[in-house]
C-alpha cells in the first residue's frame, strides 16, 4: 500500500474536526491499510486519517507489545479516570519535538471496527494517552494545545530552529 505524504504543522487542517466514517467498506479497510503503512514509514506509534489531510474519523494505534496494529472508526470517550499522569507528546506531524503533557491515567472507548462492528476498549497508561491524543486529534485540538503558554512557545521556537 502507498506511503501518503503526511500534513505538517501548522497546516490549518490539523486544527479541523473530522467527519464521521459512515462507509464500512473495502475503500475504508484500503484507507486504513495507507494510513498504517505512513504512520510506520513516519515512524509513529499513532496516527489518524487526519495527519494525511483526510477529515475523517479514522484512527491507527501500534505500541510495543502488541500482536497487531489496531484500527478505530469513530472512536469516542466514555470515560477517563480523575488520575493523572504525565508522559512526552509528538507528532508524525511536527517532527523533532516533544513535549510532556498531562492525561487521565484510565480510560475507556467507543468505537467502531473496519466493518462497523460497535465495540469498546479499556486502556491505561500510554495505551491511554495515545487513545486521547488521537481523539484531540479527531476533534481538532493539536496535542500543542495541551501545553502551558509557556512549554508551547518553547517547543514552537525549538520547531521553527529544525525547519
Amino acid at each position: 500500500m502507498p506511503i501518503r505524504p503526511l500534513l505538517r504543522f501548522p497546516d490549518p487542517r490539523l486544527r479541523q474536526a473530522a467527519a464521521p466514517v459512515e462507509h464500512f467498506d473495502a475503500a475504508l479497510a484500503a484507507l486504513a491499510q495507507d494510513v498504517l503503512d505512513t504512520m510506520r514509514a513516519a515512524p509513529g506509534i499513532g496516527i489518524t486519517a487526519c495527519h494525511l489531510g483526510i477529515p475523517l474519523r479514522l484512527v491507527v494505534l501500534e505500541l510495543e507489545g502488541w500482536d497487531a496494529p489496531r484500527f478505530y472508526a469513530n472512536p469516542r470517550l466514555l470515560w477517563a479516570s480523575e488520575a493523572r499522569i504525565t508522559h512526552p507528546e509528538g507528532s508524525v506531524c511536527m517532527p523533532g519535538v516533544s513535549e510532556t503533557v498531562e492525561r487521565a491515567a484510565s480510560v475507556r472507548i467507543a468505537y467502531q471496527q473496519l466493518d462497523g462492528t460497535p465495540a469498546e476498549e479499556a486502556a491505561e497508561g500510554l495505551h491511554a494517552i495515545c487513545h486521547q491524543h488521537e481523539i484531540d486529534q479527531l476533534d481538532g485540538i493539536f496535542w500543542t494545545q495541551r501545553l502551558s503558554r509557556l512549554k508551547r512557545d518553547r517547543l514552537l521556537k525549538k520547531y521553527q530552529k529544525l525547519g
